[in-house]
């Protein structure tokens, strides 16, 4: 059950992270960003986890997707 819910907490913050940084990618890529970037943000802000519970999850998770969006239009597609 954490992974179903990993899982939509990602998809959620990759679409979010996706039209704040009003970028188009397709389904898969977004997906993906949002998971990688929950991944990122988990570690990041895992004491803001402890304080705040999902919601700080997902507010890394957020964060986390909009760094690797910035890493990936600034390196990843040339």
């Amino acid at each position: 059950m954490p992974i179903i819910t990993f899982l939509i907490i990602g998809t959620a913050a990759g679409y979010l992270a996706t039209r704040l940084m009003k970028i188009n990618t397709d389904i898969p890529t977004t997906i993906a960003l949002g998971i990688f970037g929950a991944l990122i943000g988990g570690f990041i802000l895992r004491f803001l986890i402890s304080i705040m519970g999902l919601m700080a999850g997902f507010v890394g998770a957020v964060l986390g997707a909009m760094a690797l969006i910035w890493v990936w239009q600034n390196w990843g597609r040339r």
